[in-house]
């Protein structure tokens, strides 16, 4: 069997091995590059009245406990708390997916919405499956999604490879067929 019937070989059956995880793999990443401009992904930053932060955490705590969307009765039901001095506001991060962003000179609550891009991120790492799953099956689907990006690169390019040797050889050809003297005719 030869290197090129190999690797078309190769390249047909990891392709159909990968395709589930990378169709997941893709599509997630789509939505994932698109976070800052569809809300649905992900909800756009406020811009909050100050810039100077005066907002306390345990203040934080305190507007976070009467936001009825987030369900925050204490710090364990926060994920995490990004602060954002040049657009005045912080984001709360719940752990029921819940952002709340809050000015940090007035600790008005300037949007409260559904963060789907954290759900999405698990789900394009694999973890949102089961832990094990990002090592088991995603980790290998993308070891053999550059394997199937190096096979159709080979696959690319060997044509290109044969035809241009080829041209070449045929170059050299008429190259050397010109160079050769024509025959005498024998004398009549």
């Amino acid at each position: 069997m030869t290197f090129s019937v190999l690797n078309r070989k190769v390249h047909y059956w990891l392709a159909i091995l990968v395709a589930v995880p990378a169709i997941i793999i893709i599509v997630t990443g789509l939505i994932l590059s698109l976070r800052k401009h569809v809300a649905w992904v992900q909800p756009p930053e406020q811009a909050g009245a100050g810039r100077e932060p005066t907002l306390t955490m345990p203040q934080v705590l305190e507007i976070m406990r009467a936001v009825p969307e987030a369900e925050v009765k204490t710090w364990k039901d926060v994920s995490r708390v990004e602060y954002r001095p040049t657009k005045g506001m912080c984001k709360v991060w719940c752990k029921n997916s819940w952002e709340v962003q809050l000015d940090t000179s007035t600790g008005d609550v300037l949007q409260v919405a559904y963060r789907r891009s954290d759900m999405i991120k698990t789900i394009h790492e694999g973890t949102w499956f089961h832990e094990g799953v990002q090592l088991a099956i995603f980790l290998p689907a993308g070891i053999i999604l550059l394997t199937l990006w190096l096979t159709g690169m080979y696959l690319f390019w060997l044509p290109i490879y044969v035809k241009s040797t080829r041209k070449s050889a045929a170059a050299a050809d008429g190259k050397a067929t010109e160079a050769k003297p024509p025959a005498s005719s024998p004398p009549a």
